[in-house]
Order: C-alpha cells, then structure tokens, then sequence
C-alpha cells in the first residue's frame, strides 16, 4: 500500500523528456519543505488516499496510452518502501519509468531500468546541506541531475558542485525558481559561462497543465 496524492496524465515538463506525454504518480509525504515548493498538497499524507499497487496500476491502465512514459514523483517517494513494488510492477507491464528525487535518500536499491531523475538542493531551498553524496555512485549515463535556482548564490553553488564532482551523466539540468529567477535571465548566465547544461523550463506550467 502505498499514500498516494495524486495521479493524472499530462505533459512532462521538465527533464529531457520534456513534452512526451506521461502518467504521473505523486506519492505524499516529503521529508524536506523547500522554501519554493510548488506541490506543498503533497507534503504530508493528511489529505492522501492509501492505494495497493494492484488499484495504482489499474488507474494507470485506464489513463492515456497503454503503455509509455510513467513517472514516480513527490513529495519524496522513496520514504515509502512500498515503492519498491510499484518499480517492479511497473517495470513488467513495460513502462518507461522516471523517478523523481531529492537525493536525501539512498539510491542503492532502485532498480537499473529507472531513469532517476536526482533534485540537488540549492541553498535559497533551505536544505542545500542535506544531499546525500554516496548517491553519486548510483546516478548513471541515463539519469539525470537537476538544480533549481532560484538566487546568484544558488548558481555559484551548483557551477561548484558540477567542477568538484566527477559526474557519470552529461545530461545536467538548471531550471529557475518559477516568478523569482526569469528563465530568460538563467539562460544568458548559462551562455556567458559556456556551461554544458540544459535549461529547464516547466513547460506544463508554461501550458497551465498539471
């Protein structure tokens, strides 16, 4: 069983599989409270309904294609064990399985198919200090690493952590806090420093869709 807040379909927004259709599974509970969150319904379970795997992947069956893109987000979803079942399921019926993380919890026991899609904290978030760094042994060329900036502080600390570590994946993500950093703004930093990463724009918001 697991708490679920909500799941729909709609169109990715923001990673590199942005624009392909996808269902979203939002587990509730969270185990940080970031400054800029923007599902802040899916902090606690208060108002989450408990769903077996079995109801979970019979609503998905009934939503969009039959078989595609599924992302497992949050909330943190890895705070359920449970999930642990969902990945495995979900990878026998055949899904393409994102997951998306804040990286406070270990990555050792997710499963290789899942495309992990690794939130690391800035500090205009509150909990830049709280990554777990061990994580970085299980983040693989088709994973992906996202920083969301939202101050000039941010960005010198995520331009740090890119020279300080040795990453297995290229595909790097800095997207702006939505209405404090302009998007437009982050772009002409990112091109001004020749970084080698992609902009992330929330496209679905850009599109007034979940």
């Amino acid at each position: 069983m697991l708490y679920i807040n909500n799941i729909f379909y709609s169109i990715q927004g923001e990673s590199s599989f942005a624009g392909y259709s996808c269902k979203f599974i939002r587990l509730a509970g969270c185990n940080l409270k970031c400054s800029y969150c923007d599902t802040k319904e899916a902090l606690t379970v208060k108002n989450a309904k408990k769903l077996s795997i079995s109801s979970i992947i019979k609503i998905l069956c009934n939503i969009g294609d039959e078989k595609g893109l599924v992302e497992i987000t949050g909330g943190e979803p890895l705070l359920q064990e449970s999930v642990y079942d969902l990945f495995n399921e979900l990878i026998k019926a055949g899904y393409l399985i994102l997951l998306e993380t804040n990286g406070t919890i270990s990555l050792r026991n997710v499963p290789e198919k899942i495309i992990k899609i690794v939130d690391i904290k800035c500090p205009s978030s509150g909990f830049s200090e709280e990554f777990n760094d061990e994580n970085l042994n299980y983040v693989n060329e088709s994973d992906e690493i996202k920083f969301v900036i939202g101050t000039e502080e941010d960005y010198d600390f995520a331009k740090y952590f890119l020279t300080t570590h040795k990453l297995k994946t290229k595909k790097i993500i800095f997207s702006a806090v939505g209405g404090i950093t302009p998007s437009r703004d982050l772009a002409l930093k990112i091109l001004k420093d020749g970084l080698n990463v992609r902009l992330g724009i929330q496209l679905h918001k850009i599109l007034r869709l979940k």
